[in-house]
């Protein structure tokens, strides 16, 4: 694994490649990277939301307009988000998720544990196909599969970056 590899830019791409417009977001240290040449793009529009669900929703209308669309969160996120995954599940409409963990390697914080390891059993348990990635060099190529599986098979998926990728956090920083 290099860790000074560009998994947001090899994210970025992908992104581009498959007409990925519109990033919904709870911004998070993990994702700044990425969230800040999304940003940058002209042809993209990032949405900062006030509570993750509203992505599910934000993506699922783009979809239904004929637009594709992301929700980049951070795991402690998910939890608000499974009743609403139930929309895009009905619709038959893609919903494709960038998801930064916690509570795994070197956590700090007691609180981000349970969702840290509840994240993959209660996104599975609600029909998202999850994809778990480790390595940085592994984060565009695996994000590129589940972006297509979830647009070509109108399926909600999930990329789950680990912990080890975006750096265990302690009090006092962002």
């Amino acid at each position: 694994m290099s860790e000074n590899h560009d998994w947001p830019g090899d994210v970025l791409r992908a992104m581009q490649a498959r007409g990925i417009a519109t990033v919904c977001t709870v911004p998070d240290g993990g994702l700044t990277r990425l969230l800040r040449m999304v940003e940058a793009e002209a042809g993209m529009r990032l949405v900062t939301l006030s509570t993750e669900p509203e992505g599910i929703g934000i993506a699922t209308g783009c979809w239904l307009g004929g637009g594709r669309a992301m929700l980049a969160m951070q795991s402690s996120g998910v939890g608000n988000c499974i009743n609403a995954l139930g929309l895009p599940a009905a619709l038959r409409a893609p919903c494709l998720m960038l998801v930064t963990m916690r509570g795994q390697w070197g956590e700090f914080n007691p609180w981000q544990v349970p969702m840290g390891q509840g994240t993959r059993p209660a996104l599975e348990a609600v029909g998202v196909r999850c994809f778990p990635v480790d390595k940085t060099d592994e984060v565009g190529e695996t994000f590129a599969a589940a972006a297509d599986l979830a647009f070509h098979s109108r399926v909600s998926t999930a990329v789950l970056v680990s912990q080890r990728i975006v750096g265990a956090k302690g009090f006092g920083q962002k």
